[in-house]
Parts: structure tokens; C-alpha cells; sequence
């Protein structure tokens, strides 16, 4: 027997707020009764887990324990300008000489992501 991930949960002080800097970020669209106030959203991407957005009344403290990785379709550096246009703020700086390596960024709610090199930049494997 197996489990198959239905969702991601990711809380939020604003789950409207949230869900539309994701809905910008993966340009998955928002659902159409999404408005502010709505206090549970979800976003559904072509591929991949959906992304669930849920209000709770605590701000975040610490680090996640768990994280999404992004892979851009365009350039790791390019995406990390486009993201940081959104409102994400940059953390830390994994990124090599080399090309390898990764960028860590927050959503406007203080969540952590990495954002990957490409596969372009990646090259054949």
C-alpha cells in the first residue's frame, strides 16, 4: 500500500495574499471565487501536488522544516530577479562558480524556497 500526496499545506496569515504571489510564481491561475478574506485557497498546477493555502492566527517562528524547490524554465538568475519583482526576499546564497548550487528566497509570508538552476543549465544528464 502507498499514500499519494494529495496537497502541500502551506499556513499563512493571509491565505488570499499567499495564494496569489504562487498563483504569480507557478502562473497557475487563482480559483475563480478567490478573494480577499477567503481564509482557504488552493491552487492546482498542471503537474505536481496542489498547493493549499490555510489562514491560521500564529506568524511563522522558525525555519520550514519542509520547502518547495523550484526548476525556472528560463535562467536560475533570471527566475530569482523575476521572484524577487513578486515580493519574495533572497536569504542565502548556495550558488558556485561552477554554475551548480542553488538560491534560497522567502514568499512575502517568510516561507523558504530554493530556486534551482534550469535544465538548460543543467545540460543533458
Amino acid at each position: 500500500m502507498i499514500s499519494e500526496i494529495q496537497n502541500i499545506a502551506i499556513d499563512c496569515s493571509d491565505a488570499y495574499a499567499s495564494a496569489r504571489f504562487w498563483s504569480a510564481v507557478t502562473g497557475c491561475p487563482l480559483p475563480p471565487d478567490a478573494a480577499p478574506g477567503t481564509p482557504e485557497l488552493q491552487l492546482t498546477p498542471p503537474a505536481g501536488p496542489a498547493l493549499y493555502f490555510q489562514q491560521v492566527p500564529e506568524p511563522k517562528a522558525v525555519k520550514n522544516r519542509l520547502h518547495l524547490c523550484l526548476r525556472p524554465d528560463t535562467t536560475r538568475d533570471e527566475e530569482l530577479s523575476r521572484l524577487l519583482a513578486l515580493g519574495a526576499t533572497f536569504l542565502t546564497d548556495h550558488r558556485n562558480p561552477d554554475g551548480t548550487g542553488w538560491a534560497v528566497l522567502a514568499d512575502p509570508e517568510g516561507n523558504e524556497f530554493c530556486v534551482l538552476r534550469s535544465a538548460g543549465e543543467r545540460g543533458p544528464e
